[in-house]
């Protein structure tokens, strides 16, 4: 096939799966910054991204252009290396015209990798990987939280004094690999006439300094307000999770009681078994702190606020808040 047999059809490959990527990066570096303004827009975006159906098939997209565009660096090296044989060390010197990013892409492409597996690790796999795998809430930190709370993975993550170091080196070179990946990518496909050249070499700098410029704000804010404590003492925070926590939670059985250990907030529409609950009475899981002691008549709570959706919420913030106090 023409796209794996040739060299130009491998950089041709290599060219559109750079190009997917550095929309990704800028789309990734835009949502991120709904942080830095609105914290709780922020974990509905994380929500609304989560293990839907459509960002799974997105993950997967992304997932494959970047095995593909790894794989075809690796190749597109080794190829230029054996075409080379030993003249690429007759010379010692600089070649002009030559920049130091277009020797170094490798490199550079290998801390980009390992800055992402990083970022993986500290968001990804906490977040939407916890779900895919049926958990819809993840121990972070010591506490058992939400995982579509992506300001709760920030506080986490850039609280760390070694975060903020480690992303700035994969930002600088990420800016690198961009500005030489963005011309590099229309050169392969034609548009490398002297004049545009000389544009799309200030267009694509600019582009890539602005997304990096981003990237790096965002991670300033997000370690100050990290050490600040913001993610988990905001009161609007505080309540989002409260509110991911009852939803979340309320996924069990129709018709069946839960078991003791199962948190309140998911037993707001629980009901006893048709037969009744046992002698000792509800669970208080089932039935809310007022039905700690309430036994069951006929298949339901005697305490009729046990199914009140607002005071069970009302104890799911205070859960929440209390435990984040401690």
């Amino acid at each position: 096939m023409w796209l794996t047999s040739s060299s130009i059809g491998r950089k041709v490959v290599m060219s559109l799966t750079g190009a997917f990527l550095i929309l990704f990066v800028t789309f990734h570096a835009l949502m991120n910054g709904v942080a830095l303004f609105w914290p709780t827009a922020y974990n509905e975006v994380c929500l609304f991204l989560g293990a839907n159906w459509y960002a799974l098939v997105g993950t997967l997209i992304l997932a494959a252009g970047c095995v593909l565009h790894i794989l075809y660096a690796f190749w597109l090296t080794i190829q230029n290396r054996k075409a080379r044989g030993s003249e690429r060390y007759d010379v010692n010197a600089r070649q002009p015209q030559v920049e130091w990013s277009s020797k170094n892409m490798l490199v550079l492409g290998i801390v980009v990798v390992a800055f992402l597996v990083i970022h993986l690790i500290q968001f990804w796999a906490k977040m939407q990987l916890a779900e895919i795998c049926g958990d819809e809430y993840v121990t972070a930190g010591g506490e058992t939280v939400p995982a579509a709370a992506g300001t709760w993975f920030l506080q986490i993550a850039f609280s760390q004094p070694w975060t903020l170091v480690v992303y700035l080196i994969g930002f600088v070179a990420l800016w690198f690999h961009m500005t030489h990946g963005f011309w590099s990518m229309l050169q392969t496909v034609g548009w490398n006439n002297d004049t545009w050249m000389r544009r799309w070499k200030c267009i694509g700098n600019t582009w890539a300094t602005a997304v990096i410029a981003l990237f790096i704000i965002e991670a300033v804010v997000f370690t100050v307000q990290a050490n600040r404590g913001v993610y988990t003492e905001c009161p609007a925070l505080i309540e989002q999770y409260a509110n991911m926590h009852a939803e979340g939670e309320s996924t069990f059985t129709e018709g069946a009681c839960p078991q003791a250990d199962c948190p309140r907030s998911a037993c707001e529409k629980a009901e006893c078994p048709a037969q009744g609950c046992p002698e000792a009475g509800c669970p208080k899981a089932a039935c809310g702190e007022g039905c700690a002691q309430a036994n069951c008549r006929q298949g339901e709570c005697v305490n009729p606020d046990c199914a009140n959706p607002d005071c069970v919420k009302a104890e799911v913030e205070e859960i929440v808040t209390e435990t984040i106090n401690d």
